[in-house]
């Protein structure tokens, strides 16, 4: 079976980039190892902030408009609050616009994006299925799947994730910075009402976000220590309650948990290129980051965003898999992916510090920021893309 794209990983990113490509003339292939599973109605720690440039994306798609919206919070304020009295609020109504972001769950958006899939007639579903082997020839890829299959394509794209297969079946071989944090998620239901703000705390052990959620709901993203996740892993739920309402400061009152805590490792990921002749990569494959502006899933839905607009608009008799094709894509990325990385890089290391003299600077930088009104409405302008 030979395709003009082949992209190997079916979650969010990979996903839409493949749905992207419907009305791209070009045949398309998927390959993904997990079988999807079915809706229920429990709620997924997995937790997405979304940005108003995305769902647009994902409307273009035809899979936004495929979620239960009662699952879905829009975002209209947020509260960043340093460690030594400081705050930084933003609006939505600053900027003209009716909301900040939009938060959902994983499962709600993967069950959306894969309905579409299933309806598309130029993609070829491989799933479940697992990856055995992957050569580059000069006119071709070759993918071989575990059951023997053989799948050839002109153009692979890498949508598989933080520990990518395809990025190291291409040889690209970069280490990932480890930042000695983990990210601590859950939900929990809240005694007051969150009115649509997403709160944020910088501590000098840590970094907690509060994320609304609906029906009363808020989700956790807490960057601590990995001896410190560990600790809150173990915890009794009760006590994991009154840790968390302690440190967002009792701003929701009593919470009550929803979903078992989950951690994953922090890191950070900048490879020197995104594509080689008949690759490109995407999403988490392409580059990591940390987690406290939200932005790390949004930076796969603009690569996704990207690499279709590339795609759509190649000459009719360009070859996907020209490499000359390929950095455009590359081009195009690259300013906002090291903007982004260098933005939340800076913030973990200016707040994760315990220097006297930073302390007073990062909290006298949040205060003035929050005064330069001007500053501000760029800020929330750039999260909105």
């Amino acid at each position: 079976m030979t395709f003009d794209v082949l992209i190997i990983g079916g979650g969010l990113v990979g996903a839409s980039l493949a749905a992207a490509l419907k009305p791209s003339g070009l045949s398309v292939a998927l390959v993904e190892a997990q079988p999807m599973t079915s809706p229920n109605e429990g709620w997924d720690s997995r937790i997405y902030a979304i940005s108003p440039g995305n769902v647009v994306f994902l409307e273009e798609c035809n899979a936004w408009q495929r979620l239960d919206m009662r699952r879905v919070q829009q975002v209209e304020q947020m509260r960043v609050f340093g460690d030594a009295g400081a705050e930084l609020d933003f609006s939505a109504y600053q900027v003209g616009a009716p909301e900040l972001t939009f938060i959902l769950e994983s499962r709600l958006l993967q069950q959306g994006l894969w309905q579409e899939l299933q309806q598309q007639d130029n993609l070829t579903l491989f799933h479940p299925a697992r990856c055995a082997s992957l050569e580059w020839h000069d006119d071709v890829a070759q993918l071989q799947l575990e059951d023997g299959r053989e799948i050839k394509a002109r153009l692979i794209v890498g949508a598989d994730g933080r520990d990518s297969w395809v990025r190291r079946q291409a040889g690209i071989v970069e280490p990932p910075t480890l930042y000695q944090q983990h990210g601590v998620v859950a939900n929990f239901t809240v005694e007051k009402p969150h009115r649509g703000t997403a709160f944020q705390w910088f501590q000098p052990d840590g970094i907690l976000a509060l994320l609304p959620l609906p029906r009363q709901m808020v989700s956790i993203v807490w960057s601590v220590s990995p001896e410190k996740a560990e600790t809150l892993l173990q915890l009794p739920h009760e006590e994991l309650c009154e840790r968390v309402a302690a440190a967002s400061q009792h701003t929701l009152g009593a919470l009550h948990l929803v979903t078992p805590p989950a951690a994953f490792p922090l890191r950070l990921l900048n490879l020197p290129h995104l594509v080689k002749p008949r690759l490109a990569l995407v999403g988490d494959a392409a580059h990591n980051v940390h987690p406290l502006a939200g932005q790390g899933v949004n930076l796969g839905f603009r690569d996704a965003r990207q690499l279709a607009q590339v795609l759509l608009e190649r000459g009719p008799q360009q070859d996907c898999g020209d490499i000359h094709l390929l950095r455009r894509y590359e081009r195009a990325r690259k300013e906002d992916i090291l903007s982004m990385q260098l933005t939340t890089d800076a913030l973990k290391k200016l707040f994760n510090n315990d220097n006297p003299l930073l302390r007073s600077a990062r909290n006298l930088g949040l205060n003035a920021t929050n005064r330069i009104v001007p500053l501000k409405k760029m800020l929330a302008r750039h999260a909105l893309n």
